[in-house]
């Protein structure tokens, strides 16, 4: 027996004759084991819930933390612009950056070179809770290193920096 197949099979039978689970971690994933996509969405579930739980007290999920940073390196880019690079759909953008805007952390200037957009710029505010989520994203980065090693992170950044 394969280890594949020694981790698919610990079930109890119901009286019905159907296969009953004694717990999630005894449910067999079978071809599953093999995909990446599926092993990177599991990771990517795991570091989402962490970075959640150590930005908590903040409130910034990862989307918005993103979306400040590229702002706050890259003062005076337009919506668009921010929305192609970090590949957020315009209208979740809007809706993303208004939230921003309603906790002072992003302003919008009408943009002179093109009156339709808006330069978007980190408030004084802005500037000083993304000085602390930095902070507290670099933690959670540690949080990820602990969970793979040092080596395996540095590793798998080399293998998405082209998905970057």
């Amino acid at each position: 027996m394969t280890a594949t197949a020694t981790q698919t099979s610990p079930r109890k039978r119901a009286s019905n004759g159907a296969a009953r689970l004694n717990d999630a971690d005894e449910i067999g994933l079978g071809a599953l084991v093999g995909h990446a996509g599926y092993a990177v969405r599991r990771f990517q579930i795991w570091i989402f819930q962490d970075f959640i739980k150590t930005l908590g007290d903040v409130d910034i999920r990862p989307t918005q933390y993103s979306v400040l940073t590229v702002i706050g390196a890259n003062p005076g880019l337009s919506q668009m612009a921010v929305a192609k690079r970090l590949g957020i759909e315009r209208a979740r953008l809007v809706h993303l950056l208004d939230s921003l805007e309603g906790r002072k952390l992003v302003k919008r200037i009408k943009s002179k070179a093109d009156r339709r957009s808006h330069a978007l710029h980190l408030t004084a505010q802005g500037e000083t809770a993304l000085a602390k989520f930095k902070r507290l994203a670099a933690e959670h980065e540690r949080h990820v290193e602990d969970k793979i090693g040092k080596a395996n992170r540095e590793r798998l950044l080399q293998i998405l920096a082209d998905f970057t």
